[in-house]
């Protein structure tokens, strides 16, 4: 167990997954967590991540800061996304593991693995396929950053684990309709559009791919799970169990959000890969498993984004 009196470093605390991780700790009584933002400290610049962990030696660190987008962000922006990621991930791993942070935690994501991987996705599918070509250079930077710690572990005996997540959504999420990722922006398009009272809201692509869906807040557990529980370095997934298709998904967020017009789809807009379902046998046989429903989790997200927006 990490010592209720440890530094805990949460890399990215006012994202999706690091404000769930610290709203986690915080609950289960860790006080002591050290939080800086992108103004304070450049996660991309070497020299002043050098500068914090000297100054602050962090006991425990938890990787979540990313630079993070949908599909038509990471598809326009593939080399920001490649070397942004690489140097958050370079510099933040190195500097731990010269520190002698006493367990790292990596976070990943489902885009690791080959686009055309056998469905569930296991974790022994990563590196057997190509990757999806609308977010390559994110995927590339994840895995990079996996193997990395993987290596350090393997080599220098280094406390490491990383969890690869399927998509992600709820609490502080980044509703922009232009580079947000699927969940958060129909959930700003059906709240808004059942505001305005709209009659027909277009949506990108055909509405057939089918995606899985886990509660940032279940996120937040597995990272609080494993790094009490578990000291292997190998990659493991952790997802909601079950999928939807975009297309279903709109559907319920739009009567959740009380939308009563025409939902229309634009099938010149991509879609991204037909499928990606987790394989979460290996975290559920550990001890971990979800335990936000997909129908809560979309009432309590549109419930926030309304009362926010």
């Amino acid at each position: 167990m990490i010592d209720k009196n440890a530094k805990i470093f949460i890399c990215g605390h006012r994202g999706l997954v690091g404000s769930a991780c610290v709203r986690k700790f915080e609950k289960e009584g860790y006080t002591n967590i050290l939080k800086k933002p992108h103004s304070e400290l450049d996660l991309r610049n070497q020299q002043a991540v050098k500068a914090f962990f000297d100054a602050e030696r962090p006991d425990y660190v938890i990787l979540a800061g990313a630079k993070v987008g949908g599909i038509m962000a990471n598809k326009t922006h593939c080399a920001e996304f490649l070397i942004e990621n690489l140097e958050i991930q370079n510099n933040v791993i190195m500097q731990s593991f010269e520190h002698n942070v006493k367990k790292f935690c990596f976070l990943g994501s489902s885009c690791i693995y080959p686009c055309q991987a056998p469905q569930p996705i296991r974790e022994e599918y990563l590196l057997t396929g190509p990757l999806e070509s609308t977010n390559e250079g994110y995927a590339l930077a994840k895995i990079a950053g996996y193997k990395l710690c993987l290596f350090l572990s393997r080599q220098y005996g280094w406390d490491t684990i990383s969890l690869m997540p399927c998509n992600l959504y709820g609490t502080n999420d980044t509703y922009d309709l232009i580079n947000g990722h699927v969940f958060p922006t129909l959930i700003r398009r059906f709240v808004e559009a059942a505001r305005e009272n709209r009659p027909e809201e277009v949506l990108w692509g055909t509405g057939k791919p089918r995606r899985e869906f886990l509660h940032v807040d279940d996120m937040a557990n597995a990272v609080y799970f494993f790094m009490q529980n578990r000291g292997e370095p190998d990659v493991i997934n952790i997802g909601y169990g079950s999928d939807i298709t975009i297309r279903e998904l709109a559907e319920r967020i739009a009567a959740a959000a009380g939308y009563h017009g025409k939902i229309s789809w634009d099938p010149s807009k991509p879609d991204g890969v037909y499928r990606k379902l987790m394989d979460s046998s290996r975290a559920n046989k550990l001890g971990w498993k979800p335990s936000i429903t997909l129908d809560d989790g979309i009432m309590r997200t549109i419930r926030e984004f309304s009362e926010n927006n």
